[in-house]
């Protein structure tokens, strides 16, 4: 027989020889490749694990993304931290790997006959992991199966606090692409982060999906901001919240803390498209258009089908005057959506009498050619942007009263009302300082680093 090997951390055993962990003699499901990440992590306890040494030993002679990794590493945090134990054993290293961090030794004590446990809590962990796979590479499909993978995990363990936090951030995210109504997506995601933080009101990610819901979807800033800052007191290495906190710092015009934030998040999570597009955001927002070009190229690399990060490229060569390279970009994007050759050809002929329409008569005349090409219905299932188009044509009561449809339904766009520049065209109307005011926003239109408002 092989010699035994078991280590001892907290209230469990790991017996690598026989494949088990054991908590209080009880066993506690691992899928298999979880219990070879553990094992790799407790044999090193103490020292750094890089992600890199983790793929070649428990993946040797396959190649697998670096993400699956996290996928793993949560399920085990969920399995060695929950039930009540809050105790830390896995400590994320930015931009390296992961160190086990608890007291390990070595045990030679005989075990005795473990009893059996639901498996479910792992498989929860696991689909909590996915979810949130699926959900920040905000691709309008994927999407959905965030929300199917969160609301699977709340099915296997109702009382899993972070898989209801994650069901609402999915159910914002569903928002924000115009995935479902939006009174509908923003009822169910304030459900869904009430119901986490009554389970566990000290799990970060639950007060995060909070802080999303009362930012995104009842603009209540200083809520947000209260809720942002408990769940980085909770988990300071938390990037959603770090990320969530920035894009609060830019809708409150305090554009340089928020790219801060964002930048603080980038040092946690170097390979998250979801950060990388959200600093993208930022130098959106600071009309840095080349950098924003360059950030949202950098999500493209690791998430292809990143709507955002597509959007924010053609909105910044629209600022630029350079249609050839939008309808490129709007090519690119159809494409990654299986269009087929006759829609992505439409798309290219629309990119052509755009390009005709600014060299003939600049920005107003793109505008009106858009508006006749495409339905209102049509424009704002896509995106607010018929507001935006209006006022560029100069019609700005009509501009105006769609602005106020908006704000009246809640619309995902307008939380950044007061720094997006593609609303420039409205500013200096006494109208949208008074929509502002009315969202309780800063009408400067500039970078105020000044303290939120208590």
């Amino acid at each position: 027989m092989p010699p035994s090997e078991r280590y001892e951390f907290g209230e469990f055993v790991l017996d690598a020889t026989e494949r088990r962990l054991l908590c209080r003699d009880v066993v506690v499901h691992l899928a298999p490749k979880a219990h070879d990440v553990l094992v790799e992590l407790v044999r090193n306890a103490g020292h750094l694990v890089t992600r890199h040494q983790l793929l070649e030993r428990v993946w040797p002679n396959a190649f697998v993304e670096e993400g699956i990794l996290g996928v793993y590493v949560s399920g085990l945090r969920k399995a060695l931290e929950g039930d009540g134990r809050h105790a830390s054993f896995i400590e994320t290293v930015p931009r390296s790997g992961y160190r086990f961090v608890a007291a390990v030794t070595k045990s030679s004590a005989e075990l005795r006959a473990p009893t059996q446990a639901p498996a479910g809590s792992l498989k929860a962990a696991e689909l909590v992991g996915w979810g949130r796979k699926h959900l920040f590479a905000a691709s309008f499909f994927r999407v959905a199966d965030a929300v199917s993978a969160f609301q699977a995990a709340v099915d296997i363990d109702p009382t899993y606090a972070a898989a209801h936090a994650g069901l609402a951030i999915a159910r914002i995210s569903q928002a924000a692409l115009r995935a479902m109504p939006l009174r509908d997506a923003y009822t169910l995601a304030k459900a869904s982060a009430l119901r986490a933080l009554a389970l566990d009101d000290r799990c970060a990610d639950a007060v995060v999906a909070l802080g999303a819901v009362l930012f995104l979807s009842e603009w209540d800033w200083i809520g947000a901001e209260r809720s942002f800052q408990r769940a980085l007191e909770f988990d300071p290495n938390n990037s959603e919240a770090l990320v969530f906190y920035g894009a609060l710092m830019d809708a409150l015009s305090r554009l340089d803390r928020g790219l801060q934030f964002k930048q603080k998040a980038l040092e946690r999570d170097p390979s998250s498209g979801f950060v990388l597009v959200q600093i993208a955001v930022s130098f959106w927002n600071q009309r840095r258009y080349y950098d924003t070009i360059e950030w949202a190229n950098k999500a493209l690399a690791v998430e292809p089908g990143h709507s955002m990060a597509r959007e924010l490229i053609g909105g910044a060569f629209w600022k630029l005057g350079d249609f050839k390279r939008m309808t490129e970009t709007d090519v690119e994007h159809a494409r990654s959506f299986g269009a087929s050759g006759e829609t992505l050809a439409m798309v290219q002929a629309r990119g052509a009498a755009l390009e005709q329409a600014f060299h003939a008569g600049g920005y107003a005349a793109v505008a009106r050619c858009i508006l006749e090409r495409t339905s209102s219905d049509d424009i704002r299932r896509a995106s607010l942007v018929l507001p935006f188009l209006l006022g560029e044509t100069g019609e700005l009561d009509a501009a105006f009263t769609e602005l106020d449809r908006a704000f009246d339904i809640r619309d995902p766009a307008l939380p950044h009302l007061a720094v997006a520049p593609g609303w420039d065209c409205l500013r200096g109307d006494p109208r949208f300082d008074a929509l502002l005011m009315r969202m309780g926003l800063c009408s400067c239109g500039g970078n105020d680093d000044s303290p939120t408002a208590n």
